[in-house]
């Protein structure tokens, strides 16, 4: 009988990493060695690092791994990758070249198991037109699966999330609800639209990131394991501003607001509890939204969609849902109406 891959795991996914309220001091404490050709490093907290190669070549790269938030291996594989690609189209570039990172024990799940795993890596990498070079694993009775990605662009068309403005509008492309939904599932409770959460999270952000180098976009990012707020916040503090979120106007993927009125908590993962903890600390809520929707904002989500910071003259060229806007005032601040 195949073991359900969700069982071995302490976390799903993204709501496994370590919460931004610890990894942020963390990182504070390391003084990286300073290059002249980074032109992005980790002091902003930005998606990816980005290194230049040539006045008109730069090397965007990222790593992300993670552990099951689905049971069926070929669609964590899948899941993982796209998760993993992410990161590169977030910073407006172009994937080529991806590295397995694997940590898997062969002896408990068989050899199988994981054949699934990187053909459904190898398949978002094939759509993503870019090659897997090779990878490491390691032996771990918890399975992790995820990629080391490269990309490309020029160096002065990197999309950071330093650039937004004041007056720009918030566009997120894909629904959020993963987190809860994952944790639906492994707590067996009924109404949780796996289905949907997984079609969300295998999508690429190909289209939307070329969207939203059309579109000019002045910031952008993905919404992942930090929620919404998150990486909202992030957003907002790299780039002096405070924003304003609409919550009525955060699209769900389908069937997650339901699930989180009726279920309450027990939708809620461990890392979204983090995140919301995190996320008292700069932001407030109006007294009229909804606990489901506090929750939404704060989701661990996983393969999330992009959240770029436009023009509001241009948003409309952007797939995706309006959903506040950056204003002046205490960056990184965020209230929620």
């Amino acid at each position: 009988m195949a073991v359900a891959l969700t069982s071995l795991s302490h976390g799903a996914g993204c709501g496994c990493k370590l919460g931004a309220a610890e990894i942020g001091p963390l990182l504070a404490r390391i003084a990286p060695p300073g290059h002249p050709d980074v032109v992005v490093g980790f002091d902003t907290s930005d998606d990816a690092g980005v290194y230049r190669v040539r006045d008109d070549l730069a090397l965007v790269q990222s790593a992300d791994f993670f552990t099951p938030i689905v049971d069926d291996p070929f669609d964590f594989g899948r899941i993982a990758a796209a998760n993993a690609f992410s990161d590169i189209y977030a910073m407006g570039a172009t994937p080529v070249s991806a590295l397995n990172l694997v940590a898997f024990s062969l002896r408990d799940l068989g050899e199988d198991v994981l054949v699934e795993i990187l053909r459904g890596g190898a398949a978002v990498a094939a759509a993503a037109g870019a090659a897997i070079l090779g990878g490491h694993s390691i032996e771990d009775a918890e399975p992790k699966y995820g990629m080391a990605v490269t990309g490309v662009a020029h160096p002065e068309e990197v999309i950071t999330n330093s650039g937004a403005r004041a007056g720009d509008a918030l566009v997120l492309t894909k629904p959020l609800g993963a987190g809860a939904v994952s944790t639906a599932v492994k707590r067996g409770l009924s109404g949780a639209p796996l289905s949907s959460a997984v079609e969300v999270m295998t999508t690429l952000n190909a289209e939307a990131a070329a969207a939203a180098r059309a579109a000019r976009v002045s910031a952008m990012t993905d919404v992942t394991g930090f929620g919404l707020l998150g990486h909202l916040r992030e957003l907002a503090l790299a780039s002096g501003v405070a924003a304003e979120i609409r919550a009525a106007d955060v699209p769900a993927i389908e069937g997650v607001r339901e699930l989180l009125a009726e279920a309450g908590e027990a939708a809620v993962a461990g890392g979204s509890r983090r995140n919301r903890a995190h996320a008292q600390g700069f932001s407030s809520f109006a007294a009229g939204v909804a606990e489901h929707d506090r929750w939404l904002v704060c989701d661990a989500m996983t393969s999330g969609g992009l959240l770029a910071a436009v023009a509001p003259a241009r948003a409309d060229r952007l797939p995706g849902w309006v959903i506040g806007r950056l204003v002046d005032g205490p960056p990184g601040e965020i209230e929620v109406q």
